[in-house]
């Protein structure tokens, strides 16, 4: 403030000058205060008293409100005029922004949190009071699609400032940079509470065409397709949807990249378990044929359940190969042979369910053949090499 005088002993109020104000009334469009010492009282328009916009003044303002202003424009009274009163128009926004600005910056470089009401909404994002009007886009208030910011006027929010240029009046905001900053501390603390073989619950976040990440209450794990269900899974959207609960064994937790592989089939029920009631020997099953090998054809007759039919039980006919009557993907009748839950093998046949035009075969004593050391070579002969035997 200047130290000068004026020919009646008070201080010299001049444009630029940063005085101290008391709110004496409030009007529609402007307010009126006292200056300590002054000629003249002061003027505040509507458009001065914030950097937001203002519908009335008294949104701003109240009476005996003291504050600092900047006196823009002396009015004095003309020469000739009766009455010598003056008047001093003053700005509170240019104030409050110079303090603000030294202070964001400030902020800005530490990457402060900052805490603010929203005081608007407009197209595009949502409108903060810091001294400065703050700008927070669409796209920088949440980590997730919000369809309708309505709700967010009036609330207390914590923002960082991630773009700001004083010169243009700049101060972009973001709420989805301290959420993703907090999501990552508690990402931190949830992981280590994690282990190899813990069985916990889980919501279906995101459907991937690989697979499904799950929200294990702070961090997502990802269940591969491989890991959905016992049986092959085409199409992940058949079987989860997103929001849905379902429980998730641990495969492997890596701390250091944030990442959790889970699986939704291992805390099912094994497609094996009971296999005797649901495959009993001497029934007929429908199934598709899934591999052919040299030795016969592995059938899917149940979800996750696969039985082999030995080249000697698909045909009455003598074949080289299986892929003389059968190809993959095929639909087949077979008849269950022999059944043992405990190796996880079922012995079917095709034969069995066509007639012969020769001599009858007697296929109720089927005995498993030995899949983990390969098969004999009366495995792949069957039949025909135990009647030359007899012989």
């Amino acid at each position: 403030m200047s130290e000068e005088m004026n020919v009646n002993g008070l201080p010299e109020i001049q444009e630029g000058t940063i005085v101290k104000v008391t709110v004496e009334s409030v009007e529609e469009n402007r307010v009126i205060v006292s200056i300590p010492n002054a000629k003249y009282d002061g003027i505040i328009p509507i458009s001065e008293l914030s950097s937001l916009h203002v519908e009335k003044a008294s949104d701003a303002v109240s009476v005996g409100d003291e504050f600092e202003v900047i006196v823009t424009k002396v009015e004095e009274p003309a020469a000739d005029a009766e009455d010598k009163t003056g008047n001093y128009v003053l700005s509170k926004r240019k104030v409050d922004a110079e303090i603000a600005w030294k202070q964001l910056t400030q902020q800005f470089e530490s990457g402060e949190v900052i805490e603010a009401e929203v005081k608007d909404v407009v197209k595009g994002g949502l409108v903060v009071d810091l001294g400065v009007r703050g700008f927070v886009p669409a796209s920088l208030v949440e980590d997730h699609f919000v369809e309708s910011f309505n709700d967010y006027k009036g609330q207390n929010i914590s923002f960082k400032i991630v773009e700001m240029d004083q010169a243009k009046n700049r101060l972009i905001l973001s709420h989805r940079a301290v959420v993703q900053e907090e999501k990552e501390l508690h990402k931190g603390e949830v992981i280590e509470k994690i282990h190899v073989g813990d069985v916990l619950e889980g919501t279906v976040q995101r459907l991937a065409a690989f697979g499904a990440f799950v929200d294990l209450g702070g961090i997502d794990g990802l269940v591969h397709i491989s890991q959905v269900a016992h049986e092959h899974v085409e199409n992940i959207a058949d079987v989860l949807e997103e929001g849905q609960k379902v429980n998730v064994k641990v495969l492997a937790v890596d701390p250091k990249e944030g990442r959790i592989s889970l699986s939704i089939k291992e805390t099912l029920p094994g497609p094996w378990e009971n296999i005797q009631e649901k495959a009993p020997k001497g029934s007929v099953l429908t199934g598709t044929v899934r591999r052919l090998v040299t030795f016969g054809a592995f059938v899917e007759i149940l979800p996750g359940i696969e039985g082999l039919v030995h080249i000697s039980q698909i045909s009455h006919k003598h074949i080289n190969t299986p892929h003389e009557v059968l190809k993959e993907g095929q639909e087949v009748e077979v008849k269950v042979l022999e059944v043992n839950e405990n190796e996880k093998r079922i012995a079917l046949s095709i034969k069995a369910l066509v007639a012969d035009e020769g001599a009858e075969e007697d296929v109720t004593e089927y005995e498993l053949p030995e899949q983990e050391s390969g098969f004999s070579l009366g495995d792949l002969l069957g039949d025909k090499l135990k009647d030359f035997n007899k012989d």
